[in-house]
């Protein structure tokens, strides 16, 4: 494993020498099928015109409200979600965040494309000074452009897969914030370490950008203290590598969610999302990736429900907290089946 640390002078990678990266463009371990126009075309024509009427909520789901001031009284070893990937962390006194979006819509416009269920449960000017934030993927629901800028002079280091860090500072990220990383390399800030690990997904945000930038799973390891984030993935035989490299982990936030049997190398099955939580040797669970926008063809509540079942039978202790519930990383709790009321009601 190749280990780094961060510095103000960081140089940028070269993307070219890294074995993700081939012919211009990166990609996965084993290939995956292309979508193919067809297909594509009639995703989008299921999509705009015959989705399911239970993939949105009929009611407001319950958010728990979070000040400033709650964040900065919080114990450090507390997880707070706060909608879809986005998780905040509080680890040796200073704040992390991974996938950072407040937009009101996963999208290049915000006047189209998916809307959240829940306003976040603490306003984005109201967040304390954060001392990270860890990025996945480019895609519209993992790096939102307003959100990025806002958070840019304020927040002290941006770590990033290769090439996502080059946006960044193209947004006006300062370049010395800002480090790209392969898989498999590591860096140290304050005393915590984050290693980017392989995901199995795709990037871009445009016609012409595919797979121009990497995607990557992290672990997040703080003296004994090991959390894994899995960023968006299918299911692949990297995580059980993962596990072996850099497990076990107290606590995985595994993708759970936008999922269809249409799209299975990019997203996994709750199935396989219990199972990649085994491969990483993963003790407690938290699925994320669901319940802020509509991505897929499930209920939205559909996610919750079959984890849950999942992990009751295979014995696994999950962890399900409200939208901006306090989590203890140290000892984490059940919590409730909050999305059955809405699902009912709706």
């Amino acid at each position: 494993m190749q280990t780094r640390t961060l510095r103000a002078t960081a140089p940028k990678p070269d993307d070219a020498h890294s074995p993700q990266h081939q012919a211009g463009r990166f990609r996965n371990k084993v290939p995956t099928p292309p979508t193919g126009l067809g297909k594509s075309l009639r995703l989008m024509w299921t999509f705009l015109f015959n989705k399911p009427r239970n993939t949105v909520p009929d009611v407001p789901l319950e958010v728990r409200p979070l000040t400033r001031a709650d964040l900065l009284a919080a114990p450090d070893r507390s997880l707070f979600r706060l909608g879809h990937s986005t998780v905040l962390l509080k680890l040796k006194g200073s704040f992390w965040i991974t996938d950072p979006v407040f937009a009101e819509r996963a999208s290049p416009v915000q006047w189209f494309g998916p809307k959240r269920f829940h306003a976040p449960p603490i306003a984005l000017k109201d967040l304390p000074p954060l001392k990270g934030v860890l990025l996945s993927h480019n895609h519209y629901d993992h790096l939102d452009r307003a959100t990025v800028r806002a958070l840019a002079q304020t927040t002290e280091h941006f770590l990033a897969p290769l090439g996502v860090g080059d946006t960044l500072v193209a947004w006006g990220v300062p370049a010395h914030k800002v480090q790209q990383l392969d898989w498999w390399q590591s860096t140290q800030v304050d005393g915590v370490r984050f290693t980017a690990a392989p995901s199995q997904h795709f990037s871009g945000r445009g016609l012409r950008d595919a797979n121009a930038t990497l995607w990557a799973s992290w672990a997040i390891v703080e003296d004994d203290l090991r959390v894994f984030f899995s960023g968006d993935s299918g299911y692949f035989d990297g995580f059980k590598e993962i596990g072996e490299r850099l497990g076990p982990f107290d606590l995985t936030l595994m993708e759970t969610g936008a999922y269809d049997p249409q799209w299975p190398h990019v997203h996994m099955q709750p199935e396989q999302s219990l199972q990649a939580h085994l491969d990483v040797r993963g003790r407690w669970m938290l699925p994320i990736h669901n319940g802020t926008f509509d991505l897929a063809l499930h209920p939205w509540f559909e996610p919750f429900e079959r984890i849950s079942a999942l992990a009751a039978e295979r014995g696994v202790p999950l962890a399900t907290p409200v939208i901006g519930e306090r989590l203890d990383l140290g000892q984490p709790h059940p919590g409730d089946a909050w999305w059955r009321e809405a699902a009912v009601a709706g």
